[in-house]
């Protein structure tokens, strides 16, 4: 069995001011043009790709778009209607009637000025040699654009770049952002299974006993949650410039974090032949009832985050990886699989009232995950040697 693995890459572009002015008005007109767009969409109803080109080609052309640009514009708008519809019909935008839910689909799709625009090998060409990209603009053609990255980065962008680069302008920076495709890796069978118990308290526990604390992370959200009560009652622009500045620190710090722990459990999977046991957490946060200081920290959490960290690493080292059902595995027992409320006396223990066995209340709960990791591939590679 092998997995295809898809990554975003981040580069740094250095423009000159004269390339930048260039860049900032072909991202204008871009998205000017998909308001347009996006308006005709919502009063024609034709919010699929090809009926949406029907009505909007032209004018994209009359607003100094090129043809690929025009196309990708159209794309833009569509993908957006695409996921909006998925979010009302999967309940993300909350259930029927609900004001969120009304609000969202009863006005066009509206994109900033400084909106990300994708772009493809017609639009955009790389010298990884020179360091150098070349891209359409209004302007013209833009062809000596200086871009950086690390090391790696540039590896991999040189090796396994495939498919559009999004052209994104943030905090006075520009970038590309690069998709990667890097070719099939087998899966090895796995020699058992690694279970990863998420938490608040702990980051990720695994099954053999690894606990990888969150006190540091909570820390700093804390400090962060603090900081922004006190902006936000300023409400001055100077107080919404440090939010937005703060909010960002504060994900990249949690996305260093969530790296960091992902590539550890993946090394000893990969160190011991096993494959890795992962809560199915979709839900989560719908399902779970907290306090409220408690909700403020469950719902800043990136649950799926570390989660999808951790799947594409193992599918990059070949790792096998399963989603198990997580109810009641903080409950049950890991020796003897008795299901009783009461053997948790606490957040951190675990002590089974009908065999008596102890343990940390975390380790416990990824013993069970791991448990019900083995059974699940073998029942799905039992279907798949059967078919």
């Amino acid at each position: 069995m092998c997995s295809t693995v898809k990554l975003v890459v981040q580069v740094r572009l250095r423009p000159t001011p004269e390339q930048a002015a260039a860049l900032e008005a072909t991202l204008r007109t871009c998205n000017d043009a998909a308001n347009f767009a996006s308006m005709a969409a919502f009063t024609t109803g034709n919010r699929r790709e090809y009926a949406l080109r029907k009505h909007t080609y032209g004018e994209m052309k009359a607003r100094g778009l090129g043809a690929q640009a025009a196309q990708h514009v159209i794309k833009k708008v569509a993908d957006a209607y695409t996921t909006l519809n998925a979010n009302i019909r999967a309940g993300n935008l909350g259930p029927q009637g609900c004001a969120r839910r009304i609000r969202a689909g009863s006005k066009p799709i509206t994109f900033r000025a400084d909106a990300a625009q994708p772009f493809d090998d017609r639009c955009l060409s790389w010298d990884h040699t020179a360091g150098m990209v070349s891209i359409w603009s209004t302007a013209g053609r833009l062809k000596t654009i200086a871009f950086t990255g690390s090391p790696g980065q540039l590896k991999t962008l040189a090796m396994y770049r495939k498919g559009e680069s999004d052209l994104v302008y943030r905090d006075g920076m520009w970038f590309l952002y690069a998709t990667c495709e890097f070719p099939d890796v087998a899966v090895t069978q796995p020699h058992g299974f690694i279970g990863v118990d998420v938490g608040i308290a702990n980051i990720a526990t695994t099954s053999d006993g690894k606990r990888h604390s969150g006190k540091g992370l909570n820390a700093v959200r804390h400090r962060n949650r603090e900081l922004r009560r006190r902006l936000q009652a300023k409400a001055t622009k100077s107080a919404k410039r440090l939010l937005k500045k703060r909010r960002r620190a504060e994900a990249r710090f949690a996305a260093d974090t969530n790296h960091t722990i992902a590539k550890q459990i993946v090394t000893e999977a990969e160190r011991t032949g096993c494959g890795i046991a992962l809560e199915d957490l979709g839900g989560t946060r719908d399902r779970v009832r907290l306090r409220k200081p408690q909700r403020v920290t469950l719902h800043s959490w990136s649950f799926h985050q570390l989660g999808s960290f951790i799947a594409y690493k193992a599918a990059r080292a070949g790792v096998a990886v399963i989603h198990v059902d997580p109810a009641y595995t903080s409950q049950a027992c890991s020796s003897c699989g008795h299901v009783d409320k009461r053997n948790r006396p606490d957040q951190e223990t675990f002590a089974c009232t009908s065999c008596g066995f102890a343990e940390h209340a975390d380790v416990n709960a990824a013993r069970n995950i791991a448990a019900r990791g083995v059974a699940g591939w073998a029942v799905s590679h039992a279907a798949d040697d059967a078919a």
